[in-house]
């Protein structure tokens, strides 16, 4: 199948797609916020810039978008069907490096919570699992 979009067209999109301050991420700000929690953003002395830093309870919050980091079972997460090797390298790699970091995270002391792009659909059940992930110890 032809993409609608000329390949310099393309690039352009996928070049404008922020990766620090998106909307699913200032969602869960906000409700953290809410929450009476303070956090930092995208300390880059921590592997892989977290999204959202609590120090003082030593929890980490990953924002994912469904697509960019292959969110198994998602109908956000299918690769294009143009250029599909070069999608589904990409994605791989983006998972290898989150489990990366991830792992030296956690061998760190840090509790690490991700959360899904379509996660946002369903705000009480999100509401709930922060507050869980947020409330132990």
């Amino acid at each position: 199948m032809a993409d609608h979009v000329s390949k310099a067209r393309r690039s352009e999109i996928m070049a404008s797609i922020r990766g620090q301050h998106t909307k699913p991420e200032l969602v869960v700000r906000s409700i953290i916020h809410r929450m009476g929690f303070r956090f930092r953003l995208h300390v880059k002395k921590l592997p892989g810039s977290p999204d959202i830093v609590l120090p003082k309870h030593k929890k980490i919050i990953m924002v994912n978008g469904c697509f960019w980091h292959g969110h198994s079972n998602c109908t956000k997460a299918a690769p294009p069907k143009t250029n599909k090797r070069y999608w589904i390298e990409k994605i791989e790699t983006n998972q290898k490096r989150d489990l990366k970091n991830i792992r030296d995270l956690n061998s760190m002391g840090w509790e690490v919570l991700i959360i899904w792009q379509c996660h946002l659909k369903q705000m009480l059940k999100l509401q709930e699992i922060l507050d869980r992930f947020l409330k132990s110890d």
